[in-house]
């Protein structure tokens, strides 16, 4: 069969690529042209007689990553072309089905576009309509022909709201589980990055431009000032590059002085949050991989001041990160606007690290929120699913 799937960001891209595994296991003669990013690229090279076929990346998700109410108007110019070429895309690939991952402030008009032209729908990692604009509710129901969504708290709202869905587990615990940081040795992760022997502090400032900008000047005081402190003037401040930004994204806040213990590695992201003594982490995915391998964690977040007032005034959750709103409590503390200093994280992380008894409580709270998620095996069950689904239609 035919596939066209969207994914829009780094995370997206993760998910891809692992549904894409469970597609070409489930369907070996899948045909598969996508959005996405490098991950996903190399999933469809593995597979795909690429000799024979117009499948394959469409465009990259660097091309278009943005987040934020005034980010996103500063941009809809170029939005809106994607959005259009998109269609377009769809029509002459005419797939069995169009598999839309997250991302959905372009994804929705691709969903209702499909679903009037005709073409099966599937929705993998539901949009956030818990948190924010249940408006979309109506959408869901109108253009997506099933849902498939990867958060336990998701199942009873959606049950009271009348959708079809299906819930296998969550996908970043294979992720995870299967990756090369989670059985890599100490040495090696320091030999390969010319590291020297010393702890590590891990540091992730967002996957987008504007994230990058608001975060950085913080981790950058906050690395300073532990520095400072007689007995972390040894640690390692390792910034984990995001896969979808430059060195040059990040050098305007470094300078001859912070080098000397500030890096920034490319390809790490998860061997960084896994030989970590703590993580200082930008909302999102990454807070749930920080989890997953049991790094105890701060979650900052700084975004345009406009951006925030008007989340302020239709998001509706207790919490921002993931791992919080699957326990439903204060797993691990977050940090929002003005309280995210570098005086904040300082403290927050000299509690992490000295306080054995307070480490241990959010380490239990991590054993937590990994049971509620599930089991391995989710990637795979969702592709079986999904090629389930259309042999039944």
């Amino acid at each position: 069969m035919k596939y066209y799937i969207i994914a829009g960001e780094a995370s997206g891209d993760l998910h891809g690529s692992n549904l894409m595994k469970g597609i070409y296991a489930e369907d070996p003669d899948a045909d598969i042209r996508f959005w996405g990013g490098d991950l996903m690229h190399t999933v469809w090279k593995d597979f795909t007689d690429r000799a024979h076929s117009r499948s394959g990346l469409v465009r990259h998700y660097k091309e278009g990553a943005v987040m934020g109410f005034v980010e996103v108007l500063a941009k809809a110019r170029k939005l809106l072309g994607n959005v259009n070429f998109c269609k377009q895309d769809i029509l002459d690939w005419n797939p069995d089905v169009v598999i839309l991952i997250d991302y959905p402030g372009f994804n929705f008009k691709i969903a209702e576009f499909a679903h009037k032209a005709g073409f099966k729908v599937f929705y993998y990692i539901a949009p956030k309509v818990w948190a924010s604009r249940e408006g979309r509710i109506k959408k869901l129901k109108a253009y997506v022909d099933k849902l498939f969504i990867v958060f336990p708290f998701e199942k009873p709202y959606f049950d009271a709201k009348g959708i079809d869905y299906i819930y296998k587990g969550n996908p970043l615990v294979d992720a995870v589980d299967g990756s090369k940081a989670m059985s890599e040795s100490r040495e090696d992760f320091l030999i390969r990055n010319n590291l020297k022997d010393k702890p590590v502090i891990a540091m992730l400032a967002g996957s987008r431009k504007g994230e990058i900008s608001t975060m950085m000047p913080v981790l950058t005081e906050f690395a300073a000032k532990m520095r400072n402190i007689p007995q972390y003037s040894e640690y390692q401040f390792i910034i984990a590059g995001a896969p979808s930004r430059a060195m040059k994204d990040y050098e305007p806040w470094l300078t001859d002085e912070n080098r000397a213990y500030i890096k920034v590695l490319f390809g790490e992201t998860q061997s960084i949050l896994k030989q970590a003594e703590a993580a200082v982490v930008n909302s999102g995915t990454a807070s749930l991989e920080t989890v997953l391998f049991n790094t105890p964690q701060i979650v900052g977040y700084i975004t345009n001041p406009v951006t925030y007032w008007i989340a302020k005034k239709i998001v509706k959750i207790k919490y921002i990160s993931l791992g919080n709103l699957i326990v439903d409590r204060l797993a691990f503390k977050e940090y929002i606007q003005d309280d995210c200093n570098a005086d904040a994280l300082v403290e927050e992380v000299r509690r992490l690290i000295e306080n054995k008894e307070y480490r241990q409580t959010m380490l239990d709270n991590y054993t937590d929120i990994r049971n509620l998620l599930g089991g391995s095996g989710a990637s795979a069950d969702v592709a079986e699913a999904m090629i389930q689904e259309l042999k039944n239609q």
